[in-house]
C-alpha cells in the first residue's frame, strides 16, 4: 500500500511547479469557501473587468492608448447600467410586486378553467386531485406575498451594503482594467521561474473565462431582448419581468431554462385561458429556447465550451451547492478548470524521460 502511495507520489508530485501549483490551488478554494461573501465585490469586478477588457483591446487596436481606451469603455459601461437601473428596475420591481399580489387571483382563475376542461374528461383527470394542487399552489403563493413584503422591510438596513457595492465594485473593475499587466507581473513574481504548466492553463483559461462570460452577456442581451419584443408582440402581462427571468435563466444551463418556463406558461394560461392566443405565446417561447439551445449557444460557446452536457449539470450542482449563485454561474469554467488541470498534468516519466 505504502508503495503504491509512494510510486503516485513520486510520478505525479516530484516537480517543485505541481506542489506549488496544488498548494496555491486548495489556498484559492479555502479562500473562497470561507471569505466568499467578503469577497463578493473583488469577484464582481473580475468578471465585469474580464466582459469589458475585449472592448478595451479592440479600441487599442485602431490605435487609441490604454488609458483613453479603459477610460471611454468604463464610463460608458456606467453610463449604461445607471440607465438601466434608473429604467427598468422600477418596471420589473412593480411588476414583480404586482404579479405576487394577483398570484392567488391567478390560481382561482386557473384552477376555473382545469375544471371546466375536466368536466368532460373525468376519466381521464381526476377533479379532486386538481383541487389539491390548486389549493397547494395557492397557499404558497400567499405566502410568496408575505415573504415578499417582509424582504422590503428587512432590506432596509441592507441599503448601507448596496451603497458599497456600487462605490466599490466599479472602482476596484477600474484599477483592473487599468493596471491589470502590472497586478499581473507582481503576482507571478511569487511563482516558480520553471511554471510551463501553470502558463498552459492559466492562458487556457484566460481565454474560456473571457469568451465565456462575453458569451453568456450577449447570450443574455439577445434571448431576453428578442424574448421581451415577442411577449410586447402577443400583449402578454408582466412582459418585462418574464423576460428578465428568461434572460437571466441562461446564466443556469438546462435547470433555467427549465425553471423560468413555469412561469411563463401560467402567466400566458391565466391570461389567455385555452384560447388559440396561450399555445401561441408558449409555442413562440419554445422556439425562442430551442434557437437558444441549437444556434446561439453553438454559435458564442464553440471554443469556450467542450464539455459533455452531463458534465455541465454535475458542475452546476456541485460548485452551486458548494458556491451558491457564483458557483452556478462559474460551474462550467470551473469544470473546464479542472479538464484543463487533469490535461496538463505532469507526468513523471515526460518531466524524467529514460
Amino acid at each position: 500500500m505504502f508503495k503504491i502511495v509512494d510510486t503516485l507520489i513520486k510520478r505525479y508530485f516530484s516537480n517543485e511547479e505541481v506542489v506549488v501549483f496544488l498548494l496555491l490551488l486548495v489556498a484559492t478554494l479555502c479562500v473562497f469557501a470561507f471569505w466568499g461573501g467578503i469577497l463578493a465585490p473583488i469577484l464582481i469586478a473580475i468578471v465585469l473587468a474580464f466582459l469589458l477588457q475585449g472592448l478595451v483591446d479592440r479600441l487599442q487596436q485602431l490605435g487609441l492608448g490604454h488609458v483613453p481606451a479603459v477610460f471611454i469603455v468604463f464610463f460608458t459601461f456606467l453610463t449604461a447600467c445607471s440607465v438601466f437601473i434608473g429604467v427598468m428596475i422600477p418596471i420589473v420591481w412593480h411588476q414583480a410586486v404586482r404579479l405576487v399580489q394577483d398570484a392567488p387571483r391567478m390560481f382561482v382563475e386557473i384552477r376555473h378553467e382545469i375544471e371546466q376542461f375536466t368536466e368532460g374528461h373525468s376519466e381521464l383527470v381526476s377533479q379532486a386531485a386538481i383541487a389539491e394542487v390548486i389549493n397547494s399552489l395557492a397557499n404558497e403563493s400567499t405566502n410568496l406575498g408575505q415573504w415578499l413584503v417582509s424582504f422590503s422591510l428587512s432590506s432596509i438596513p441592507s441599503l448601507f451594503s448596496l451603497i458599497i457595492y456600487l462605490v466599490l465594485v466599479p472602482l476596484v473593475m477600474f484599477f483592473l482594467l487599468k493596471d491589470q499587466e502590472k497586478i499581473l507581473d507582481y503576482l507571478t513574481s511569487w511563482l516558480p521561474k520553471e511554471r510551463r504548466m501553470m502558463r498552459n492553463i492559466a492562458h487556457e483559461m484566460n481565454d474560456q473565462i473571457a469568451n465565456y462570460i462575453r458569451g453568456k452577456f450577449i447570450e443574455m442581451l439577445v434571448v431576453g431582448g428578442v424574448t421581451y419584443l415577442v411577449f410586447l408582440a402577443f400583449g402578454l402581462r408582466y412582459a418585462e419581468l418574464l423576460a428578465l427571468l428568461v434572460g437571466l435563466s441562461v446564466l443556469i444551463p438546462y435547470i433555467g431554462a427549465a425553471a423560468v418556463t413555469v412561469p411563463v406558461v401560467l402567466v400566458a394560461f391565466y391570461q389567455f385561458g385555452t384560447q388559440n392566443a396561450f399555445i401561441y405565446v408558449v409555442v413562440a417561447y419554445l422556439i425562442i429556447q430551442a434557437l437558444d439551445g441549437n444556434v446561439l449557444v453553438p454559435l458564442l460557446f464553440s471554443e469556450a465550451v467542450n464539455l459533455h452536457p452531463l458534465a455541465i449539470i454535475i458542475a452546476v450542482l456541485f460548485f452551486g451547492g458548494i458556491w451558491g449563485f457564483w458557483g452556478i454561474f462559474f460551474a462550467i469554467p470551473l469544470a473546464t478548470l479542472v479538464k484543463a488541470i487533469i490535461s496538463a498534468w505532469p507526468d513523471q516519466e515526460l518531466l524524467h524521460p529514460r
